[in-house]
């Protein structure tokens, strides 16, 4: 902390005794890993939110003129102290909490939307903010600055910075009350996969399960310290869903699809599905604050698909061809029932097994003869070796560097000269303490002026715990995933830290991470890279082809999965102020409309749908994913023109234009200068099998 940041707080606040408050004097100034502790935030946060406010007291009550450089760039390093420790504080919550850090939180919650809003409502601030926005064609800015100060005008004005103060006043109000209930949402959900297991007992339980899943359902025994030997499946995805295509007892895999189904929805003190109708009315009370008729209206306005209708005319496109396709899906299913003694009609509990059962057949392809190539250290190597080739940057772990938790591995990233360019840390196994899914945060963002800071990106997935720890092809899918969303933090060259890596409209943030699992699908990678774990063997060209003949299978199962809760997301957002909700049987009235069929069910349900009620990055946004993957397909697709995965002068494009640019100019325009053009829809469609015609 420098001195001029000192001597704005009172001399009795504990910096020399709270790790979070002194300086990190640690290597790569990564956070003090090894002496936080929960009881350290509150007294920390107490002292950095009014030093936040006091820094921006001081823009707003200068007496120069507002100029660019001393409202916008001293508003975008504003904070500094505030945005390590929140940045730390939402990292260790998400992925190593505890009963005090979970305490923490809740409390904490409704002060932390509190502290936006008193940003954002701050009158005197948005003053000088909204004159620079008005002359902004005559400052002479560059396109850079001109995008930081339309980026941050409208951030305000999203805020409520133009509400009258009765308004304002409420809109704080909602902010904070959205804040705790999303919160609670979250824990809710945590407690209720930390509270499940599945104990297998003997053989008979264990029937169908190849190794590597019995080993993964050890690894959650032991780190539950249960007898050696035991067996335990968790509702964590890598650990269920592999259950759930091998187990041969019919009767757990409907015990662990129905357990993940009703996260959140057991009645008592973790039962999420009045708090997400809770938020669901005070989000439309939000967007009726702002003049919009619901809040999907109101979300989408700063989105690239920028109304509803145009996220619903892309969904529809995919809906009813994956209807059809899984029509035909289920009567192969269906008749593979029937050959194996299983019953029918088929349900959601049997569609994995008899999907596995029929690819078995149809291709040849087991996926317990896949995994033994896919470790995960191969497959680390393997994302590393894709951006070498690509960007030129390398990967040089580190050892003996404190973090938060002995799973967490630290990278130097190096660039093309070996100059050290951020950090990256992978923490990939999953465990009680750990949100589900799999994510990428920050602990610290990209920035070139005033000096600049080198980014420090964390990737979180929840990989089930084995020896060695082997993948399934979708788990390469999601480790790429997550790392191309790693690289979108790591090769940011920007100047300002809002305008920095992931710092893009939400439609577009996922197109660095989708386009980036091409590159788990090329045969040249997987012929390097995937290699047996006993042998070490390469893969066999066999394998890869019958890998390759098999992308498309079950892809309508995949799509409708999606599909339905993007659907019922966007129905649920759309509604208008005062439209109370019942969460259960919203749910069920419009699986019934839209004809979700019930043997194939939804990826997310409400009551556990964290994108939706975890937060509001997500909400009226969950078909982000689709609308990325029509940008990922066509992009890619400029590298099959090329003749060349690695193509240099398209790899340089994507560098410039899509991982390096950050929110430096709209997306669209951005994916103009990558491409050449703008997006068609019909590869990604192609991809998915919903479409056979060339486009």
């Amino acid at each position: 902390m420098n001195d001029a940041l000192r001597d704005t707080l009172a001399p009795t606040q504990p910096f020399d005794t709270n790790p979070l408050l002194a300086d990190w004097d640690t290597p790569y100034g990564l956070p003090p890993f090894d002496r936080v502790r929960p009881e350290h935030f509150l007294p920390a946060f107490d002292v950095a939110m009014p030093a936040h406010l006091a820094e921006l007291d001081a823009i707003a009550s200068q007496d120069a003129a507002p100029s660019f450089d001393n409202t916008v760039v001293a508003f975008d390093g504003a904070g500094r102290l505030y945005g390590r420790i929140y940045l730390l504080f939402d990292n260790l919550c998400l992925s190593e909490t505890s009963p005090e850090l979970q305490a923490a939180e809740l409390a904490m919650a409704p002060r932390l939307a509190a502290h936006d809003s008193a940003i954002y409502l701050h009158a005197g601030l948005f003053s000088r903010i909204d004159a620079l926005y008005r002359d902004r064609a005559g400052l002479g800015l560059d396109g850079e600055q001109l995008r930081l100060l339309e980026r941050i005008h409208l951030d305000f004005v999203r805020a409520g910075a133009r509400l009258d103060d009765a308004a304002k006043t409420r809109y704080a109000a909602v902010t904070q009350e959205l804040a705790e209930l999303c919160t609670r949402f979250s824990q809710n959900v945590l407690a209720d996969e930390a509270a499940f297991t599945l104990e297998l007992h003997g053989e008979a339980d264990l029937a169908g399960l190849p190794e590597f899943v019995r080993a993964a359902a050890r690894g959650a025994a032991a780190e539950r310290k249960l007898a050696e030997g035991s067996h335990v499946i968790t509702l964590s995805p890598s650990l269920a869903e592999p259950f759930m295509t091998f187990s041969s007892r019919r009767d757990l895999r409907e015990t662990i699809w129905r357990e993940r189904v009703a996260r959140g929805a057991h009645a008592g003190e973790h039962d999420n599905r009045p708090l997400a109708a809770a938020i669901v009315a005070l989000r439309q009370e939000q967007a009726a604050l702002h003049g919009y008729a619901s809040f999907a209206d109101y979300e989408l306005v700063d989105r690239m698909a920028g109304k509803p209708a145009a996220v619903l005319e892309l969904l529809e496109k995919a809906w009813q061809p994956a209807l059809d396709k899984a029509a035909l899906d289920r009567a192969e299913l269906e008749r593979r029932a029937a050959e194996l003694g299983e019953p029918t009609p088929i349900a959601a509990w049997d569609w994995r097994y008899l999907a596995e059962k029929v690819r078995q057949q149809r291709y040849d392809l087991d996926d317990a003869e896949l995994k033994p190539y896919f470790t995960l250290d191969n497959m680390i190597a393997a994302m590393f070796d894709c951006a070498g080739r690509l960007f030129g940057v390398s990967f040089v772990e580190q050892h003996g560097v404190p973090l938060y938790h002995p799973d967490a591995r630290l990278w130097e990233m190096r660039d093309r000269d070996g100059k050290l360019a951020g950090l990256f840390i992978g923490d990939n196994y999953a465990r009680p303490t750990k949100r589900s899914g799999a994510w990428m945060s920050l602990f610290r963002h990209q920035s070139s002026h005033g000096g600049g800071t080198l980014p420090i990106v964390i990737n979180n997935n929840n990989f089930a715990r084995a020896e060695p720890t082997l993948l399934s092809f979708d788990d390469v899918r999601t480790l790429f995933h997550e790392f191309g969303h790693g690289l979108h933090g790591l090769l940011s060259k920007v100047r300002y830290e809002k305008l920095s890596g992931t710092e893009v409209l939400q439609d577009f943030v996922e197109l660095p991470s989708q386009i980036f699992e091409n590159w788990a699908e090329e045969e040249s990678v997987l012929a390097r890279h995937a290699r047996h774990y006993r042998t070490g063997e390469p893969i066999p060209a066999e394998l890869l082809g019958k890998l390759r003949r098999a992308r498309q299978f079950d892809q309508a199962w995949a799509t409708i999965q999606y599909v339905g809760p993007a659907l019922i997301d966007m129905a649920l957002h759309a509604l208008p102020r005062g439209t109370a909700v019942d969460i259960a049987a919203f749910e069920a009235e419009q699986c019934a409309r839209l004809g979700v069929p019930a043997d194939i069910g939804q990826r997310h349900y409400l009551s556990h749908f964290g994108h939706l009620f975890a937060g509001p990055g997500y909400a009226a946004g969950y078909y982000v994913y689709m609308w990325a993957e029509v940008l990922d397909a066509d992009g890619y697709d400029a590298f099959v023109e090329a003749g060349d995965p690695f193509d240099a002068a398209t790899a340089e494009r994507l560098y410039r234009f899509i991982y390096s640019a950050g929110n430096t100019q709209d997306p669209a325009q951005a994916y103009r200068a990558f491409r050449g053009r703008d997006p068609v829809v019909e590869p990604m469609l192609k991809k998915r099998g919903l479409i056979s015609s060339p486009v």
